[in-house]
C-alpha cells in the first residue's frame, strides 16, 4: 500500500502554527480545474443536508458535481443515492489496499440528476487518520481521470473537526463554507473554525467564502457575528418541517411535492448554487477570542 499522506511539524515547510502536526497532502495529488467548496459546521447542524441540497442546485444548473462525504458514518450522500453507499476504505480493504484492482462503479456511486456520490469513510474510531483517507479518495478519483470532466466538487466534513486528517479538505477547497444556525452553540463552533480555516489559508489557496444560516427562522445573532468579525451570510434556509420529511423520505428537495413553501427553499439553494459559480469574494473575517465571543453572544 503507497501511503501519500504523512504527519509533519508544523515548523517545516507548511506549517499551521507553532507546535501543531497537520497532515501534508502529496503535492501530485491535485484537484484540477473544478471549483471547490468545503463544508463545515458544528455536529448535527445540517451539513449533509445542505450540501446535498446544494449539490442539487448546481446540478439543476447544468454542473457536472461531485459530492465527497467526509465521515465514518458515511451518511452524506443517502439523499442524492437513496442507499448508504459503501466508503471508500471499504473498497480499498476488499482489495487488500491495491487501488488497481478497483472500477470507479466500486467506489463513485451517481445520485439524483447525475450527481456522483463518494463515501471518503474513515479508520475504526480512535485508530488510523483521516487526511489519509480524504488522500486516498482523491488519488483514486484522479487515477480514473473522473475529476477532469467535474465542474464543482463539495466536501461534506465531520462536524466542526478542523483539525489533522479532518482539516485535509481545505487543503484542496477553494472556498469554505461554514453553515450556522442562530444559537449560541453553532455560533461558538462557527468561531473556532473561522480561525482554522484562515490559518489554513495562508499556506494553501481556500479561502472564506461565507456562512449559510440553517434550520433558523431568524438571523439576529448570526449577523450581529458576521458584522463583528468580516464575515458574511450567504443564505437562509428556514426550518421548513419539509425538509425534516425529505430526509425520512431519502430524497433531495427537489423530489418533493410542490408547495410554495418548498418551491422558496428550492430558489434559495438555486441562487446560492449561481451565486458561488459566478465566485465568491474571500473574505478576511477575525475570530473573536473564546471569553470575548461568550460575553457577545446572547441577549441584554
Amino acid at each position: 500500500m503507497t501511503v501519500l499522506l504523512r504527519t509533519i511539524p508544523a515548523a517545516a515547510t507548511r506549517g499551521d502554527g507553532d507546535g501543531s502536526v497537520q497532515i501534508s497532502l502529496d503535492p501530485a495529488v491535485q484537484i484540477g480545474n473544478a471549483k471547490v467548496f468545503s463544508v463545515y459546521g458544528k455536529g448535527g447542524i445540517g451539513k449533509s443536508t445542505v450540501s446535498s441540497n446544494l449539490s442539487a442546485a448546481f446540478s439543476k444548473l447544468g454542473k457536472r458535481v461531485l459530492q465527497i462525504g467526509c465521515d465514518p458514518k458515511h451518511d452524506s450522500t443517502f439523499t442524492l443515492t437513496k442507499r448508504l453507499v459503501p466508503t471508500v476504505i471499504d473498497v480499498l480493504e476488499s482489495v487488500n489496499f491495491h487501488s488497481e484492482d478497483l472500477r470507479v462503479e466500486d467506489f463513485v456511486y451517481e445520485g439524483y440528476n447525475g450527481v456522483m456520490c463518494v463515501e471518503a469513510g474513515g479508520p475504526p474510531a480512535g485508530t488510523g487518520c483521516g487526511g489519509y483517507v480524504v488522500g486516498q479518495t482523491v488519488k483514486l478519483l484522479k487515477e480514473h481521470h473522473l475529476l477532469e470532466d467535474t465542474d464543482v466538487v463539495i466536501f461534506d466534513v465531520l462536524g466542526d473537526v478542523v483539525c489533522g486528517g479532518f482539516a485535509s479538505p481545505l487543503q484542496h477547497a477553494d472556498r469554505a463554507l461554514i453553515v450556522a444556525a442562530n444559537d449560541f452553540d453553532s455560533i461558538f463552533a462557527m468561531n473556532r473554525i473561522i480561525a482554522a480555516i484562515q490559518a489554513k489559508s495562508k499556506n494553501y489557496p481556500v479561502r472564506l467564502a461565507g456562512v449559510i444560516a440553517n434550520r433558523s427562522a431568524a438571523t439576529d445573532q448570526i449577523d450581529r457575528f458576521t458584522e463583528a468579525t468580516g464575515l458574511k451570510r450567504l443564505a437562509l434556509i428556514p426550518d421548513l418541517d419539509i425538509i425534516r420529511r425529505s430526509r425520512l423520505k431519502k430524497s433531495t428537495l427537489f423530489e418533493m411535492e410542490p408547495s410554495p413553501e418548498l418551491e422558496a427553499v428550492q430558489n434559495e439553494y438555486l441562487r446560492l448554487a449561481a451565486s458561488l459559480w459566478a465566485g465568491s469574494e474571500p473574505l478576511d473575517a477575525k475570530p473573536m477570542k473564546d471569553r470575548e465571543i461568550f460575553d457577545f453572544l446572547g441577549f441584554e
